[in-house]
């Protein structure tokens, strides 16, 4: 009895070690990022303000698609949006202070600027931005509604977007605050290559927790995987919410987490945004209903990504 105490103690103490520059760039890969560039890949620097050049990579193609539009009446620069991977720009880019290519609006040549004197700012979706801080805002009726995928009655939504605007405790400023959103009962079964999707094969497949950018997507999911799962009618999903900057400062330190069993899961930017682009990032479609999702304790999953 005392070796089983003493083991069940170790498994729930158990920690598992930072993850790796390496490793977040890979985690982190097929997330794609846009930003407005000229035909050879160089980078356009904007001055919101006469002090400030900053450079901008959007989560959303249709905000980087919106940016493009802004500039194209402002300039002769043949312009365009490029995707970047997201794992690939973190640590070079985001985190670094080493010098790339930029241009100004207007200019046609390319101008000496390195990020002692450029901000590299990550901008998230306005729509998840806005669920974040009207997750972080919300009562119990508005909460039970949102998490159901019901409309807000006009009263409701408007009571709600007001308290997000002017009362949420985070996710205030308009770049550099990811949103991340998870259900804490969702899981996704990746079977073992050369496994078949009834399990058999190389090896026992592996659950992994999906993180979603998208909060519609994830609660689209959710709600199609309850629909087909008897299980699961009824269930209460636990939404979590965490910031994308502190949630890679976690995975590089010891932690009860396993991060490496954590799949981040790209935003469908709707039709046609992303798209080629996408591939580009090496991206990979969103999880649907089918992609293996499973509840904890649940004997079946209703496929396999």
């Amino acid at each position: 009895d005392k070796k089983e105490a003493t083991a069940d103690l170790a498994a729930a103490t158990q920690k598992y070690p930072p993850m790796s520059n390496d490793e977040v760039e890979e985690w982190l890969s097929h997330i794609p990022v846009f930003a407005v560039t000229d035909t050879n890949g160089a980078g356009v620097v904007l001055k919101p303000d006469n002090d400030t050049n900053v450079f901008y990579f959007f989560m959303s193609p249709l905000m980087a698609n919106a940016t493009l539009n802004q500039l194209k009446g402002t300039t002769d620069l043949d312009l365009r949006i490029s995707a970047f991977s997201l794992g690939k720009i973190w640590f070079n880019i985001l985190k670094s202070s080493r010098d790339v290519k930029l241009k100004a609006p207007g200019s046609d040549d390319e101008i000496e600027l390195t990020s002692s004197n450029v901000q590299y700012r990550l901008v998230p979706d306005t729509r998840d931005l806005l669920g974040a801080r009207m997750l972080l805002t919300m009562d119990g009726s508005e909460g039970e509604a949102l998490k159901k995928g019901e409309t807000l009655t006009p009263e409701m939504a408007q009571n709600a977007v007001k308290k997000a605007m002017t009362s949420s405790p985070k996710f205030n400023a308009t770049y550099n605050e990811i949103p991340v959103f998870m259900i804490q009962q969702m899981r996704i079964q990746k079977q073992p290559e050369g496994g078949d999707a009834a399990g058999a094969g190389a090896g026992e497949a592996t659950t992994l927790i999906p993180m979603y950018f998208s909060l519609q997507n994830m609660v689209q999911i959710w709600q199609q995987f309850t629909s087909q799962s008897e299980e699961t009618k009824g269930v209460e999903p636990a939404i979590n919410l965490m910031d994308l900057f502190e949630l890679v400062e976690k995975m590089q330190e010891e932690s009860e987490i396993d991060f490496r069993n954590v799949l981040l899961v790209p935003s469908q930017g709707g039709p046609g945004a992303g798209g080629g682009a996408a591939a580009a990032a090496g991206g990979v479609a969103a999880p649907q209903a089918g992609d293996g999702l499973q509840m904890p304790g649940a004997g079946t999953t209703l496929g396999d990504v």
